[in-house]
C-alpha cells in the first residue's frame, strides 16, 4: 500500500500515524493511543496486559491490530502495533478513561478532515499555513517553504519520468545539496543539530531559495533533456546544483560571509527585527 506518515496532536500530545492511500483510512499507533488515554510510566507493557486480556475474551489481538513500520524516537523505523478507526474504538472500549469519548471525536475529526483534503487539495494547504504559524514562523518563510514544496514535486515527477524509483530520490538530493551547500543532507542535519526534524523545515528564507533554484534547475534540465536511468539523472543533478552554487557564491562575495547557517531557522528568524520582518513577507 501507499503510506504516508504523519504526526497529530492530541492535547499537545503526538500520535504517530499513517495514511494508506489505496484503504483512504488513518492507521493510528496503538502504543500512543494507549499513553494519551491511561498516563501510563509504561504504556508499551500496559498494551502488552491489554492483547492478553483481550485474547482472553475470545477476540485474537490481530483482528482489532496489525504492524506496520513507525518512526521510534530513536529516529530508527520499527515494526508498531496499529489499528484504523473501527480497531481503535474497539480497544477504546477495553480502556477505561475519562478521555476516551473525546479522543474518540478527535479520531473522528481527523479522518475526516482527511477525506475533506483529498476532495479540495486547497484544504491541505490551509492546513499547513496554519501548522507553519502555530509553530511561530514568520510569513514570508512559510510562503518560501510552500514554493519549496511545489519545486520538489516538479523534480520528483521529472525523477519518475526518467525510471528513478522513490528509494533512489535521496541518493540524488544528496548530489544535489552536496553540490550547492558542500553538505548532504545527512552533514547538513548534523550543522543544524537536527535530528528527526524536518531539514527543510528549518533552513533559512535563503537556504530554501537557494535550495529551490538547485532542485528547480535540475527539473529544466531534466525536461531539456529527458535522461533516463541512475547515472544519467546523477549528472544532471549534479549540472543543477551547480547552478545554485554559482548563485550562493556570488552572494557570499557581496556579504563576505557564508549564508549556510548552523541555526533551527525559527531561531534564525527571531534574530531579524520584527519590522524587517513584516517588510520582508509585504514585498
Amino acid at each position: 500500500m501507499t503510506k504516508k506518515e504523519a504526526l497529530k496532536l492530541f492535547e499537545d500530545k503526538k500520535v504517530r500515524t499513517v495514511w494508506d492511500d489505496e484503504q483512504e483510512k488513518w492507521y493510528f499507533s496503538v502504543v500512543d493511543v494507549v499513553a494519551i488515554l491511561t498516563d501510563s510510566p509504561d504504556p508499551k507493557r500496559y498494551w502488552s496486559v491489554l492483547k492478553s486480556r483481550i485474547k482472553k475474551e475470545g477476540i485474537e489481538p490481530t483482528t482489532i491490530c496489525s504492524m506496520l513500520k513507525l518512526r521510534a524516537a530513536d529516529g530508527k523505523m520499527r515494526m508498531t502495533d496499529v489499528a484504523d478507526l473501527q480497531q481503535i474504538f474497539r480497544i477504546i472500549q477495553s480502556i477505561p478513561s475519562p478521555k476516551a469519548e473525546p479522543f474518540k471525536q478527535w479520531m473522528a475529526g481527523v479522518a475526516s478532515e482527511r477525506i475533506d483534503q483529498m476532495q479540495d487539495p486547497e484544504l491541505s494547504i490551509e492546513q499547513a499555513v496554519n501548522d507553519y504559524r502555530r509553530l511561530g514562523y514568520s510569513e514570508s518563510w512559510i510562503n518560501q517553504r510552500l514554493k519549496s514544496i511545489e519545486v520538489r514535486k516538479l523534480l520528483t515527477d521529472a525523477w519518475k519520468r526518467g525510471g528513478i524509483q522513490e528509494w533512489q530520490y535521496a541518493s540524488l538530493t544528496d548530489i544535489i545539496s552536496k553540490t550547492w551547500s558542500g553538505y548532504s543532507t545527512k552533514e547538513y542535519k548534523h550543522l543544524k543539530g537536527l535530528k528527526k526534524e524536518s531539514l527543510r523545515d528549518n533552513m533559512t528564507n535563503v537556504e530554501l531559495l537557494l535550495n529551490s533554484l538547485a532542485e528547480a534547475s535540475t527539473t529544466e534540465l531534466s525536461n531539456n533533456e529527458k535522461p533516463k536511468g541512475y547515472v544519467q539523472n546523477a549528472d544532471v543533478a549534479k549540472r543543477g546544483g551547480s547552478v545554485a552554487k554559482a548563485a550562493r557564491d556570488q552572494l557570499e562575495k557581496q556579504l563576505g560571509h557564508t549564508v549556510i547557517s548552523p541555526l533551527k531557522a525559527k531561531d534564525y528568524l527571531q534574530a531579524i527585527d520584527p519590522k524587517e520582518e513584516e517588510g520582508a513577507a509585504d514585498a
